[in-house]
């Protein structure tokens, strides 16, 4: 297989791709776009910095592609919406520079309360001017954190550390969790009232986009510090361009911009109240190195086992979360791949029910699998973990996940229904035996069965009249098909019965219309799993 390195990274990650047997390590950093689409063109794998752009013309391009690694956080420089659609995996570097960016995003702050950069400047030209460079404290003073992920945390500590009171904004972040990192959760808009210092350290979304405009800017105490050392976009520049000019601000530090380069004619530039670097979140030997090393280790774990680490559009699945998941995984692929194949064409939900066990385990990728499976035979090879949701999302299926508290017969069970169009529910159900855990169906439709969840399957439903078992293997024997197994379920006799066989073999056309033809059989249907 073949990786292409498109950025520099570190040289022992680049050594360590090469290192491994089997792989193709190609070198071409900064290359223009028509090369880059040249080369592409037979890659299973592209790590990427963020100078070069994989956009959909260069996914496009690139038909066997499997994983695009990202050494760094940002995926802002790939087209993520355009590679999940073609099921390709982008994965990031969460780890390797937190400390780093946490560490800028403090000098910063330290530049921003005592203006050394300017002082520095001054002293070059020959000045000695001590009152015009007068500055503040951190000590006391109330810092507010925008996002307390992995390098808000790191920042909170070190202000802790200072003697500061630590405000944090964090939809998402447990009360738990902050009550153990002693900071003090509050809402934006408190946050914006009570902070002397303000970091924001959130991914550029939707929802964040512009989250500190000149609205948000309007609620905080004058003379306010601001810094930005996550993504470009999330401070909006103009309105921080008039609050400083104003003087409501007293100082930003900026690693990131909306733009980058950032213009060399830009506002931003000429304010002296600002500190500015050119994306440096990451610049430090050890963390170049260490995203260089966990991007290789990450594209290689992919690409030979399927062990995804910090994807950015598939949960992410490590060799220990594997080994738990991996009987789930194959059951829900199979229960999703039956319910498809005797539902109709077309349904309008799929709801999806977790009982035991696997209510207390990350049950996303169980799901994903669940959707793949649906999937395989209407989407074919190139359904994959990744793009399953966005393709059931353009058929219009909504999916549903209910994980259960109710007691069930089972120490874990799966059930899967497909709602038709018309509020028909179609449903499988699904659980593990023995040591190996071995895939089990043992419900169809409501009715209990106990086959194995493996090969080829003739679903039944028939009148419950005698001799139907006598009949179907006397047809399934004419046309050479061995029966493997076989699940007898009716719910009252004289009324309508299932038969699930397991055989060893497809039937031929004639023997599967034979079988449809017997009137006491209301449905017959043929699955592979």
């Amino acid at each position: 297989m073949k990786i292409l390195v498109a950025d520099k990274i570190s040289p022992k990650g680049v050594a360590f791709l090469r290192s491994q047997p089997g792989f193709e390590v190609v070198e071409a950093y900064n290359s223009p776009r028509e090369k880059l689409l040249e080369i592409v063109k037979d890659v299973q794998a592209i790590a990427v910095r963020s100078e070069t752009k994989i956009t959909a013309e260069v996914i496009a391009a690139a038909p066997k592609l499997q994983v695009v690694g990202r050494a760094g956080v940002g995926v802002d420089n790939v087209d993520v919406e355009a590679a999940t659609e073609r099921g390709v995996v982008v994965m990031n570097t969460p780890s390797g520079n937190t400390i780093a960016t946490a560490e800028l995003t403090f000098t910063h702050m330290l530049c921003g309360a005592r203006p050394v950069p300017q002082a520095a400047a001054s002293m070059r030209e020959g000045k000695w001017d001590r009152k015009i460079f007068a500055g503040i404290e951190l000590y006391k003073k109330a810092l507010g954190i925008v996002g307390l992920g992995r390098i808000g945390g790191e920042v909170a500590r070190r202000a802790q550390a200072f003697g500061m009171r630590v405000l944090a904004y964090d939809p998402y972040l447990a009360p738990s969790r902050a009550k153990a990192m002693q900071v003090e959760q509050v809402d934006l808009d408190t946050l914006l009232h009570e902070s002397d210092y303000i970091t924001v350290h959130m991914p550029l979304t939707d929802q964040t986009r512009y989250m500190i405009d000149e609205a948000a800017l309007a609620k905080t105490k004058k003379g306010v510090r601001l810094f930005n050392c996550a993504r470009g976009g999330i401070i909006k520049e103009t309105a921080l361009v008039a609050a400083l000019k104003a003087g409501h601000v007293a100082a930003a530090g900026l690693d990131v911009y909306e733009d980058e380069p950032l213009p060399a004619d830009h506002e931003l530039r000429r304010l002296p109240n600002v500190t500015l670097t050119p994306h440096l979140g990451a610049s430090t030997a050890e963390a170049q190195e260490s995203v260089g090393i966990e991007i290789a280790e990450a594209i290689v774990d992919a690409l030979r086992g399927g062990i995804i680490r910090n994807a950015v559009n598939v949960p992410s699945i490590d060799a220990a979360t594997l080994k738990v998941l991996g009987p789930y995984l194959d059951l829900g692929a199979k229960l999703g791949t039956l319910v498809q194949q005797i539902a109709p064409q077309q349904v309008d939900k799929l709801r999806i029910t977790y009982w035991g066990k696997i209510v207390d385990l990350d049950a996303n990728a169980v799901t994903r699998s669940i959707q793949r499976g649906y999937l395989r035979q209407i989407g074919g090879a190139e359904v994959n973990f990744v793009n399953a949701p966005v393709l059931l999302q353009r058929l219009g299926v909504q999916v549903e996940v209910i994980k259960s508290a109710s007691d069930s017969d089972y120490t874990e069970l799966i059930q899967i229904e497909a709602v038709g169009p018309d509020g028909k529910i179609y449903s499988v159900a699904g659980t593990l035996i023995g040591k190996g855990n071995r895939p089990r169906i043992i419900a169809i439709n409501g009715r209990d069965v106990e086959v194995a969840a493996e090969g080829k399957l003739l679903v039944l439903e028939n009148a419950d009249v005698p001799g139907m078992v006598g009949t179907v293997g006397t047809i399934l024997g004419k046309g050479g098909v061995n029966i493997a197994d076989m699940s007898l379920s009716r719910l009252t006799p004289g009324g309508t019965a299932y038969m699930v066989v397991r055989v060893d073999s497809e039937p031929s056309p004639a023997a599967r219309q034979e079988i449809k033809s017997n009137p006491a059989i209301k449905m017959a249907k043929f699955v592979q799993l």
